[in-house]
């Protein structure tokens, strides 16, 4: 059968016992039938063949069996699973919670929301209308009173009009949508923050009131929802001791009669029932400390804040709000987070009391005489007692020395281990035909293939590890059986056609075996053979792009070639020159002038004591 083809089939067999059981009266929904499908093709008393393709007869006797399952009466198994597909859907994380949170308020004022931001107003009414608006929005955020009170209405108008007058709304009707839902949240974490401040301040005291300052809700509920779920989750151990105590006297090989087989089965059934109520209780209440955890942290943050504020404005008349402001807005942002834990808590309530009326089947059919006189004189004993008596019980890792242990005393967080089995003792479940009984990892923790186990005694955990993979599927076996034990203790990853709840699809295939996937690795030498490396390899994209841009750059370049002293002689070089060839230049030519020549004749310079000389010129002009 093909993957298609089977999901074709099981959303079809789903479609229609949901439809049958709605005939009937009874109103299940998808994820619940789809499990009750798994689980029926997974008991072999079914005689179901998940490797061949379903008949018609197949079908039609997969839909009666399936009906008959979740049509029983007073069957503490399918409250159990009902239980779990309950809790799966509506449990989660605490991150999520405070983000479903988040998304509840921001849905339920989103039409206020809409409503300003969107709003086109031209008369001095409408502005006056949208002015409210906001007053009316601030407080839903808030939480600090209700709009149709006028004294609270009044303190709000009072505490906007101080930080945004009605004469600014022409400005913030011309901001854009998503500029005016962020100026609406700044307006509502500030007015928020004076609210909180003038609260205070009116009583006068030194001290602040925390408890005046909390939510009305976080009032009611801090003190009361983790008494509550500590109560029930007492009444549910104390049960769960009892069917133990039980069950061990009838389960005892020496001591079973053979009339008790039938009522075995039912208190099986009801252990199951009240351990997994138990672990879902412990779930609650570790998630309620925290939230008082939280409480106290924000408490703390808001007095000091809150100090802090009075210092900086003390008496003076006016503040800058460059300084004021994220005081405020650090005000409102951790009374928002105490209102986070106050609906967070009512959420835990709600989860605990929707957890009741699942058990009422094994309360219907196993009442507190009818098990008191099932143990007669047996003693019934504790978890914590159990652990006491086998704390002196201690695996010496030399006994096994093919085995892994880990030890308290050589294990960092040995608390926080993940447990297979959620806690108990695989042996037990095997070898006393489906008993819980909570392991002691202070024994010591096998760990056998990346996972850890506990055991309730030393024989136990010796035996377990002699054969593990036998037990591990002798346990499996044991949850085909019981299919509650599947999600309870965790074995999903040995039913991989099985998912949690909150993971499966009504359509998710069913009859056909699922891929199968492992993590593996491999390693290799980088080069084994070193004559085939290749030098010139790059592994690097960037790089090719470099030296292929490089490539094509030399395209637009000149070679050019230089020879040395260090490499003359060694190749042939060749150059390339024109030869000389005949040229001539013009310079300046030669230049003569003429000029007269002097010709000065002297006469009466001889034998002449008294006579004169007389200087006769005979110069010739150049023009002559």
């Amino acid at each position: 059968m093909s993957r298609a083809h089977a999901e074709s089939v099981i959303k079809k067999i789903i479609r229609e016992i949901v439809q049958e059981c709605a005939v009937r009266g009874h109103a299940v929904s998808d994820t619940l039938v789809a499990f009750m499908v798994k689980a029926v093709v997974l008991d072999p008393r079914n005689g179901f063949n998940v490797d061949r393709t379903l008949t018609k007869q197949d079908v039609q006797k997969l839909e009666e069996l399936c009906l008959d399952k979740l049509m029983e009466k007073c069957s503490p198994s399918l409250d159990t699973i009902k239980m779990q597909v309950y809790f799966d859907m509506n449990y989660t994380f605490r991150r999520e919670f405070l983000e479903e949170i988040h998304q509840v308020v921001e849905s339920r004022l989103n039409q206020v929301s809409r409503e300003i931001t969107d709003s086109r107003v031209k008369t001095r009414e409408e502005l006056d209308a949208l002015y409210h608006k906001i007053i009316s929005y601030i407080l839903l955020r808030s939480g600090m009173g209700s709009p149709t009170d006028v004294n609270t209405v009044q303190e709000a108008t009072a505490a906007l009009q101080s930080v945004f007058p009605q004469t600014e709304l022409g400005a913030f009707m011309v901001l854009l949508k998503r500029d005016k839902e962020q100026q609406l949240n700044e307006l509502t974490m500030i007015v928020t923050g004076i609210q909180l401040f003038n609260k205070v301040s009116k009583k006068g005291a030194e001290e602040t009131d925390l408890h005046d300052l909390m939510p009305a809700l976080l009032n009611e509920a801090l003190p009361v929802i983790s008494k509550n779920i500590e109560k029930e989750l007492s009444v549910s151990q104390s049960l769960a001791w009892k069917y133990t105590a039980v069950l061990e006297k009838l389960t005892d090989s020496e001591s079973q009669p053979e009339e008790c087989d039938m009522p075995t089965v039912l208190l099986k059934q009801s252990l199951y029932n009240i351990r997994q109520h138990e672990a879902f209780l412990k779930m609650l209440l570790a998630d309620a400390h925290l939230c008082a955890k939280h409480v106290e942290f924000l408490q703390t943050e808001l007095s000091s804040q809150m100090k802090l504020l009075k210092e900086t404005v003390q008496s003076k008349t006016a503040v800058p709000t460059a300084k004021v402001f994220p005081l405020f807005k650090a005000l409102s942002k951790l009374w928002f987070g105490l209102q986070d834990e106050a609906e967070l808590l009512n959420i835990l309530s709600n989860i605990m009391l929707n957890l009741q009326p699942f058990l009422a089947s094994q309360a219907k059919i196993f009442s507190e005489a009818y098990l008191d006189s099932l143990l007669g004189a047996s003693e019934v004993k504790t978890d914590e007692q159990r652990m006491t008596e086998s704390s002196d019980e201690r695996i010496v890792p030399g006994e096994m020395k093919t085995q892994e242990w880990l030890l308290p005393e050589r294990t960092a967080s040995f608390n926080d281990l993940f447990l297979q089995y959620n806690g108990f003792c695989g042996y037990t479940l095997v070898n006393r035909d489906g008993l819980l009984l909570p392991g002691n990892p202070h024994i010591g923790v096998l760990k056998y293939k990346e996972k850890l186990y506990v055991f309730n005694s030393k024989k136990a955990a010796l035996k377990f590890a002699s054969s593990p993979d036998d037990f591990i599927a002798e346990v499996a076996e044991k949850a085909k059986l019981s299919p509650e034990l599947i999600q309870f203790l965790r074995l999903h990853q040995q039913f991989s056609c099985v998912s949690p709840y909150s993971e499966m699809q009504p359509g998710e295939s069913l009859l056909v075996k699922p891929n199968t996937k492992c993590d593996s690795t491999t390693q290799t030498d980088i080069h084994p053979m070193e004559t085939n490396i290749v030098r010139s390899y790059e592994w690097n994209e960037w790089e090719l792009r470099r030296k292929a841009i490089k490539l094509a750059g030399l395209l637009t370049k000149v070679t050019h070639s230089v020879q040395t002293d260090l490499s003359h002689m060694r190749r042939e070089n060749t150059t390339q020159t024109w030869p000389p060839k005949d040229a001539a230049c013009q310079s300046k030519r030669n230049g003569e002038s003429n000029v007269p020549k002097p010709q000065i004749y002297l006469a009466g310079l001889r034998e002449q004591k008294e006579g004169s000389m007389v200087k006769t010129d005979l110069t010739r002009s150049v023009d002559e």
